[in-house]
């Protein structure tokens, strides 16, 4: 028997345009992944700086493609009750999470972790598309005039 034999062939055809929805989720999905990674740096004493490609315009007048750090702000942080608080962005907008709460309060940085790795589930899953979409109107309203 040969090797394409064996295979399970399907007729198939490639979808070239993915769902505005689909879209925002992917983006948070990668956001949560990113906190999640300086989450854990943190938690280890390792700095994390993830790497991007930049192009630039040199001296001469070249376009020249340049590795710089991306930077990463922390969707968390300590208050005074020593609580740590997470909130959910999307662009620079603060996702409310339900009516009048923007913020998860945690009690450790081990309960940090997991909180971040079910947030990404649960956008994968599309329970927060209503509050992507609410963050993405309201960011889009604010380049019209």
């Amino acid at each position: 028997m040969t090797f394409i034999a064996k295979l399970k062939l399907v007729a198939s055809k490639r979808e070239r345009n993915l769902s505005p929805i689909l879209v925002r989720r992917n983006k948070l999905a990668a956001k949560i992944e990113e906190q999640l990674q300086l989450a854990t740096a943190q938690k280890e004493g390792r700095f994390y700086a993830p790497k991007r490609i930049k192009n630039v315009t040199n001296a001469e007048g070249e376009r020249v493609a340049v590795e710089t750090t991306k930077r990463v702000k922390e969707w968390f942080w300590t208050t005074p009750a020593n609580k740590i608080n997470l909130s959910v962005r999307y662009g620079s907008k603060t996702l409310e999470l339900a009516k009048g709460k923007n913020a998860i309060e945690l009690s450790s940085g081990d309960e940090l972790l997991t909180t971040l790795s079910m947030l990404k589930e649960a956008v994968i899953a599309g329970e927060l598309d209503d509050a992507i979409t609410n963050a993405s109107d309201n960011l889009r309203a604010g380049f019209s005039k």
